[in-house]
């Protein structure tokens, strides 16, 4: 990738920012991680980026714990009177994985970005050059 535009700069940077943020609170932040987790799958689906099968992994793994996260509570959670065993918390485990390459593949991504220059930096093509004169 020898240019990238500014979009997938911002929605890398954006998307990074909500996985984090959605953390603080993993079930009523989900969702934040989940759109976070899509805006970096997005930005590096835009920008090319080498990394972006993690972020695709990420966001897949990220929507099916998600999921049995959100099914689970809206059965009355685990353990105690529900009568499920602890071991159906298993089914949420995809979340916290793909949380954790959904990071690390969204920082690989922002840094990528950051280091390959944009049309607006003068990124060295010819037609820029024309444009501007």
């Amino acid at each position: 990738m020898s240019k990238t535009s500014t979009w997938p700069r911002v929605l890398g940077i954006v998307g990074l920012a909500g996985m984090l943020l959605g953390a603080i609170d993993p079930l009523e932040g989900s969702p934040i991680v989940l759109a976070g987790s899509g805006l970096a799958a997005l930005a590096a689906l835009l920008g090319k980026a080498k990394h972006r099968r993690f972020l695709y992994w990420a966001l897949g793994l990220v929507a099916v714990g998600v999921g049995a996260m959100w099914g689970l509570s809206a059965l009355g959670g685990l353990g105690g009177s529900t009568g499920r065993s602890m071991w159906w918390g298993l089914l949420v485990l995809p979340y916290g994985i793909g949380w954790i390459v959904g990071l690390a593949g969204a920082i690989l991504t922002v840094v990528e970005f950051v280091r390959c220059p944009t049309p607006r930096d003068g990124g060295g093509d010819e037609e820029d050059v024309a444009r501007e004169a």
